[in-house]
């Protein structure tokens, strides 16, 4: 069996509405998914036994062993795809080469799931189709599903049950700031719970009022292709969460805004913050700018939407 590389890219979420905690410690989310042009590559080759290698950014903070999100992929789709793995199959060493960087709001390690499945059901020949890949995606993790998926989507439940967006194919053009640090997830969950306690109290009308909606406007913006209208849209529940663990965050976003951007925004849970730009050369001028600014640890540009975790074509 030939080794299979697989490129996948970062998501940037547009809006992020979040409903109140559920019985299983999770929140209902409606969620407007979009993957740009920030990938990692991942190659699955024959081994002994299952095992991941990671490098480049961040390398040192993924984890190498049972809780590594790519080996849960791998072990899931295993489990789904048996008997059609061949018997001589063995293991698999997944190898990571990371550019999206980790715990900073773009769904990296779950990009790396994806990857992981999308490389293994080519390696093992087993034949399942995008619809089979979802399912077990969304049972490996919120937002590996989106990662197969790619391009603009809707997402509900724990983000994992998608709905492509109806929209043309305008590019858009972004400017990825990253912070000098990561936020946590869960903590940044908690932090909205305990914000939205302390302002409006706990009670049950309260709470039913939190259910999450789709942002009509947001929607208006992308099927219009308009990206002055997408930058004035851009939303996320969990930005003031987001903003009062990493307050630095702040200067950032007022920075890019200042500088000329259409639109800003704490992406997902923090703390990379993203630009809407008006053109690729406006984008270039805010990257170069912010980077200056001494506002936040680096930047980067990326395009979007962009299709989901695919095999890159072998060297001839």
């Amino acid at each position: 069996m030939a080794d299979v590389t697989v490129r996948v890219p970062a998501k940037l979420n547009l809006q992020l509405a979040v409903g109140p905690p559920r019985a299983d410690g999770y929140h209902d989310l409606v969620t407007v998914f979009h993957a740009v042009s920030l990938f990692d590559e991942i190659t699955a080759r024959p081994a002994e036994r299952d095992r991941v290698s990671v490098s480049g950014e961040g390398a040192d903070r993924v984890p190498d062993d049972g809780d590594n999100l790519a080996l849960r992929a791998v072990a899931a789709l295993r489990a789904a795809a048996d008997p059609g793995i061949p018997a001589d199959a063995g293991g698999v060493h997944i190898t990571i080469a990371k550019r999206i960087p980790v715990a900073a709001g773009l769904a990296g390690g779950s990009a790396d799931a994806a990857a992981a499945l999308v490389a293994c059901n080519e390696l093992w020949g087993t034949g399942l189709g995008q619809p089979q890949l979802l399912e077990i995606a969304a049972r490996v993790g919120s937002d590996v599903a989106f990662a197969v998926l790619g391009g603009t989507a809707v997402g509900r439940g724990r983000g994992e049950r998608l709905t492509p967006a109806l929209a043309p194919a305008t590019a858009y053009h972004w400017v990825l700031a990253f912070a000098d640090g990561q936020l946590s997830t869960p903590a940044v969950y908690a932090a909205l719970d305990r914000l939205r306690a302390a302002e409006a109290g706990a009670s049950a009308a309260k709470r039913k009022a939190a259910e999450p909606v789709l942002d009509v406007a947001l929607m208006s913006a992308l099927r219009s292709g308009d990206a002055r209208q997408l930058g004035r849209a851009l939303s996320n529940d969990l930005q003031p969460a987001a903003l009062s663990l990493f307050p630095a965050l702040r200067k950032t976003l007022a920075a890019g805004l200042e500088l000329g951007a259409l639109g800003a925004l704490v992406s997902g849970s923090g703390p990379t913050c993203l630009f809407l730009a008006a053109s690729a050369e406006r984008a270039l001028d805010l990257a170069a700018t912010l980077s200056g600014a001494g506002v936040c640890r680096s930047v980067a540009r990326a395009t979007g939407p962009v299709p989901g975790a695919a095999v890159v074509p072998a060297a001839r």
